[in-house]
């Protein structure tokens, strides 16, 4: 099954997702995460993306974002981390 974002493109939700909602480390592969509460991240480390970080930048609910994550920490808020 897959489903077409809010941004385009697909998500092959049969791998399964970690929902997080506390200010754990998580870890991983991950290419979609989905924040479902305004969210604060306190780091996030990307294996495909160059330039300035998104340690410390906030999202809106709604809000999508793709690449390949390997881990999440949030400050507060909560998401949908989509495994690969």
């Amino acid at each position: 099954m897959s489903f077409k974002g809010h941004q385009g493109g697909d998500v092959d939700y049969t791998l399964g997702g970690e929902v997080i909602t506390d200010t754990a480390v998580h870890t991983g592969r991950f290419n979609h995460i989905d924040f479902f509460e305004n969210t604060h991240i306190d780091t996030i480390v990307s294996t495909n993306m160059t330039g300035n970080t998104l340690n410390g930048e906030s999202f809106p609910a709604g809000y999508e974002l793709r690449g390949v994550f390997t881990s999440i920490q949030l400050n507060n808020g909560a998401c949908i981390a989509y495994k690969i």
